[in-house]
C-alpha cells in the first residue's frame, strides 16, 4: 500500500508533535509547519495526499493558506482545526474549501477516522462513473481524473467537495436529494451549517453548468424537499 503524504500545519507544538506521532504510527508520512509562511513554501515543494490545517496561525491564517492552496490544487482534501466554535467560522471554512472541519479540544480517535475516511473519500470521487472518468450533460464536461471542467464558457476547474457533490447528484440523478443527506454523505457533518454551506455550493455548481443560473435546468429546487440533478 502507498504510503499517504499529510501536510501538518499546526502552531502548538506539544499538540503538533502528538498528532505527527499518532499519524505516523498509523502508517502516514507527515511533514510540519508551525506557521502559515512555512505551511505555503512546504506545501509547494511537495506533493501531499492531505492537508491538517490549523485556523490560529502565525503570518498568515489557517484561512489564507487554504485560499492559495486551493488556487494551486482544487483536488487536495484539507481538514481544519480549530478553537474557534462559531458557526460562522465553520460556514467560512467550508466555503473557501476546506472539506472538513474539527473543533478543539477533540479525541485522537476521532481524529484519525477523520483523516481516514478524508482520504478514502477522496479515491472514491475519482472513481469512475459508469467505467468513464468524463461526465458529460449539455454543454457540460465534467473530469473527475483531476477536476477539471468545460462549459460554454471556457475551462475551468472543480474544487474536491464541489466534485464530490456533482458525483452525489449524478449516481442520484433524477431522485431527489435533501440537504441533510448531502451534509451526512458528502461533508460528513451535521445540520447546524445546512443552510446556508449546502445552498452556496449549489449556487456556484449552478454558476459552472447551467446556462441560466437563476433558472436551472439540471440541478432544480424541490421545495422543502432539497435538489434533484437531471442532464
Amino acid at each position: 500500500m502507498s504510503e499517504n503524504k499529510i501536510l501538518l500545519v499546526e502552531d502548538e507544538i506539544t499538540l503538533a508533535e502528538g498528532l505527527e506521532y499518532n499519524l505516523q504510527a498509523e502508517g502516514f508520512s507527515v511533514i510540519l509547519a508551525i506557521d502559515g509562511k512555512q505551511a505555503i513554501e512546504k506545501f509547494k515543494a511537495n506533493d501531499f495526499d492531505l492537508i491538517v490545517l490549523d485556523i490560529m496561525l502565525p503570518y498568515i491564517d489557517g484561512f489564507e493558506v487554504a485560499r492559495q492552496v486551493r488556487e494551486i490544487s482544487p483536488q487536495i482534501p484539507i481538514l481544519m482545526l480549530t478553537a474557534r466554535t462559531t458557526i460562522q467560522d465553520k460556514i467560512q471554512g467550508l466555503e473557501i474549501g476546506a472539506d472538513d472541519y474539527l473543533t478543539k479540544p477533540f479525541h485522537l480517535e476521532e481524529f484519525l477516522i477523520r483523516v481516514k475516511g478524508m482520504l478514502k473519500r477522496k479515491n472514491w470521487y475519482s472513481k469512475p462513473i459508469n467505467k468513464n472518468s468524463i461526465y458529460r450533460f449539455g454543454k457540460n464536461q465534467l473530469n473527475f481524473d483531476d477536476l477539471s471542467c468545460e462549459n460554454e464558457n471556457g475551462k475551468f476547474h472543480l474544487t474536491q467537495r464541489e466534485a464530490m457533490v456533482m458525483k452525489y447528484f449524478i449516481e442520484k440523478k433524477d431522485i431527489v436529494v435533501s440537504r441533510s443527506e448531502l451534509l451526512e454523505n458528502v461533508w460528513n457533518i451535521n445540520s447546524e451549517v445546512e443552510t446556508r454551506t449546502v445552498d452556496n455550493f449549489i449556487a456556484r455548481l449552478r454558476k459552472y453548468f447551467e446556462p441560466n443560473p437563476k433558472k436551472p435546468i439540471y440541478i432544480k429546487s424541490v421545495r422543502s424537499a432539497g435538489y434533484i440533478f437531471s442532464d
